[in-house]
């Protein structure tokens, strides 16, 4: 991922008025953490740090992203829990608290699609 891409972040501060909005140029590199090196993100209106995975199913996780990966890939194919964490070779308890992480943050992106979508007059709901 190069460093300069960061039109896909925003402020992950709630208390920020730049919270939630990308392409404000607000959003800096400041440092890099962890054994996979990681960027730490700055945000220039509050002065908040965050990672650049907050609010993703990898923030926080002790696992490599492609087993991450591997586990939501399976669900999505349609296996069951204890089958996903079987092949992955993790606990069914980490496959189940992936799957509810990625589906908070497929909720909350859904949501900031639909809220910027453009209305359409043909819909069954105006």
């Amino acid at each position: 991922m190069p460093t300069d891409d960061l039109s896909r972040f925003c402020c992950q501060n709630p208390a920020c008025d730049l919270h939630g909005k990308r392409g404000e140029d607000n959003i800096l590199v400041i440092d890099y953490f962890g054994k996979a090196r990681h960027r730490l993100l700055y945000c220039r209106g509050c002065k908040a740090r965050f990672s650049e995975f907050k609010g993703t199913p990898f923030f926080k996780s002790k696992l490599p992203h492609d087993k991450v990966l591997a586990v939501l890939e399976h669900l999505a194919e349609g296996c069951g829990v204890r089958q996903t964490a079987r092949l992955v070779g993790v606990n069914k308890d980490t496959v189940t608290r992936l799957a509810l992480l990625a589906g908070k943050h497929a909720k909350d992106t859904h949501d900031e699609l639909v809220s910027f979508s453009p209305r359409d007059p043909r819909s069954p709901t105006r």
